[in-house]
């Protein structure tokens, strides 16, 4: 080889590799969906930080395929027309090549119907199940996680035989209490009352007489955020904590913190997390939390960690697929598995196996009293 062409091949290598090193170290832009806005706002600035929290230790042990992970926020809270768009400003204008959404169903049905399976989508809340749609993973509980194993130990630790059912009228609602009633029927126990009601509800004195009068002993509470912390101030009032327990699936810390644990006798939690977690897993995330946030760190919930889930769990499937590509993620994300704060979780049709806790409400807020491990997510999505 003459010394000319050495130099240009030479000069072309050179520049073939610092183009590959640019690339490689190109990050990998992820947008972050929460409520910054409107009644689920309150859980915004913790489900931020827990974001935030997980793309560091993402990036301090190498990133995602090798690249750092950059995250850009939209907000949630918006109407679900609205909230697509804003999620559409960051794939289209900002270059997010996956989404993390900690947020309602109507919204990810409007952020799944705009992406179209186009970028991955990591679904993170409690959610009804049947997220099927190509790309979209859902890591939140399932009614079936919550209640399958929770309600037949209820039935083993307490003997209700009456059962009333109050939710707000949409699709989590709908779906948690059709599931509630197989499972309160094999125990051999009944239904005694079933009502749904608008987001807009904040009386209650109405369906408390029902409940009242039922003579029930046992309450599933599917309301969320504000109606739940209404209602359950209000149960108490009534005086009807010493007739029946309660049991609700989307009751975490920012609700207990706004009924008061006063008012939360006789209440029981469902989920995948509490903040006051003994596990090993959970101490460790709580420790880091406290230590990058300080003594000014808003308040954890399952909710806010779902998001700090999110991450790991896009992180889990890129590494397993070995791309971000939807069609790869799609192939491989059967059995692929990582450890979080909830501990080991493992995917199966779009949906996970996860443990899932059983808490009463003591003094010092959720006491966990019994782990079910592994429950799947009792969902049949083909991938």
């Amino acid at each position: 080889m003459n010394r000319r062409l050495f130099l240009q091949t030479a000069g072309v290598l050179a520049a073939a590799s610092c183009w590959s090193a640019a690339w490689a170290a190109a990050p990998i832009k992820v947008a972050v969906m929460i409520p910054q806005s409107g009644p689920a706002g309150m859980f915004g600035p913790a489900s931020r930080a827990s974001a935030e929290l997980a793309a560091e230790r993402i990036n301090a042990r190498g990133g995602i395929l090798g690249r750092p992970v950059e995250l850009l926020f939209g907000d949630a809270g918006l109407p679900p027309a609205e909230a697509a768009q804003a999620a559409l400003r960051l794939w289209k204008g900002q270059g997010a090549v996956a989404l993390v959404g900690q947020h309602d169903s109507a919204v990810r049905g409007a952020i799944a119907g705009m992406l179209k399976g186009k970028i991955p989508f990591i679904y993170t809340p409690v959610n009804e199940g049947g997220s099927c749609a190509p790309g979209v993973y859902a890591i939140g509980e399932t009614p079936q996680q919550q209640l399958a194993p929770v309600i037949p130990w209820l039935a083993s630790q307490r003997q209700p035989k009456k059962w009333y059912l109050i939710g707000n009228d949409y699709v989590w609602g709908r779906n948690t209490h059709a599931a509630a009633k197989t499972y309160i029927a094999q125990t051999g126990a009944e239904i005694v009352g079933e009502e749904f009601l608008p987001f807009t509800v904040d009386n209650f004195d109405a369906s408390l007489a029902r409940i009242r009068d039922s003579g029930a002993d046992a309450v599933l509470v599917s309301l969320v955020g504000g109606a739940s912390v209404s209602f359950n101030k209000a149960f108490a009032s009534f005086g009807l904590a010493d007739q029946a327990l309660r049991l609700g699936t989307l009751i975490e810390e920012n609700t207990l913190a706004g009924m008061g644990a006063a008012n939360a006798r006789n209440l029981y939690s469902s989920a995948g997390y509490f903040a006051n977690l003994e596990t090993p897993d959970a101490k460790e995330f709580a420790e880091a939390y406290a230590s990058r946030f300080g003594a000014q760190a808003p308040m954890m919930s399952g909710i806010a960690e779902s998001t700090y889930e999110g991450l790991l769990a896009l992180e889990a499937l890129a590494n397993q697929a070995g791309s971000l590509e939807v069609a790869a993620m799609d192939a491989a994300s059967d059995g692929t598995r990582y450890r979080g704060p909830r501990g080991e979780v493992t995917f199966g049709g779009r949906h996970v196996a996860q443990d899932i806790y059983v808490a009463e409400v003591g003094e010092h807020g959720f006491r966990v009293l019994e782990t079910f491990t592994s429950v799947p997510a009792g969902q049949d999505c083909k991938v």
